[in-house]
């Protein structure tokens, strides 16, 4: 009979980042992609936020395969359901290296923003339970908190911190069962959730994210 191993590796993890990081830079953006995304082309919907306030690092998920098959564009995903937790600590490791290393390049007062999208949303959530960073407005956008996760015990971490929700009317994947479901986990969570609601489907767009950002960053 087959029997399991595990080896540790090291791994090259690519990233992409808008702006300069520097004294001037008065927000900190870690952004991940959703499912079946590259981080470049991720970023490029966040271009409108380039304007010498904010510096945006988005890390791309470590595993990468075609969308068609054997052919098409190069995909990337943050994690499947195959060893799940070895996937989670490896992904939160990474962000954490990557925060580390651009935190403190930046002030002490610096304004710290998490967005998720989709996959991103839940990958955010995971690595933001095992390692516990400052930061001041977690964004989950076109994306829920994972189930799997206890809020009630990160009530005194959480309770100075802004957790907003940002979902399309036209969401294809955010079915009302499943909204009715988030809404019920916030409850019984005791979580403090900002909800947002814009005209679109399954997607970041330019124009909404900076709508979205001059209303409640």
């Amino acid at each position: 009979m087959p029997k399991h191993h595990k080896l540790k590796v090291q791994k090259t993890a690519h990233y992409y980042t808008l702006g300069k990081p520097g004294p001037e830079i008065k927000r900190f953006w870690i952004i991940c992609h959703g499912y079946g995304q590259r981080a470049d082309r991720f970023l490029e919907q966040f271009q409108l936020l380039d304007d010498g306030n904010n510096f945006i690092v988005a890390p791309e998920g470590l595993h990468q395969f075609y969308w068609m098959a054997m052919s098409g564009d190069v995909a990337a995903s943050w994690m499947t359901k195959a060893n799940r937790l070895d996937e989670i600590a490896d992904y939160t490791a990474y962000l954490k290296t990557l925060y580390d290393t651009y935190l403190a390049q930046l002030n002490e007062d610096i304004e710290i923003i998490l967005f998720g999208f989709s996959q991103g949303c839940a990958t955010q959530c995971r690595w933001i339970e095992g390692a516990r960073p400052r930061f001041h407005h977690l964004i989950l956008w076109s994306g829920m908190l994972p189930e799997d996760i206890d809020y009630l015990v990160m009530q005194e971490y959480l309770k100075d911190k802004q957790i907003h929700f940002a979902f399309g009317d036209q969401d294809q994947y955010l079915k009302s069962e499943y909204l009715e479901r988030h809404d019920t986990l916030i409850e019984e969570q005791g979580l403090a959730v900002r909800k947002w609601a814009f005209e679109g489907k399954h997607e970041v767009r330019k124009q909404v994210l900076l709508e979205f950002v001059k209303s409640h960053i």
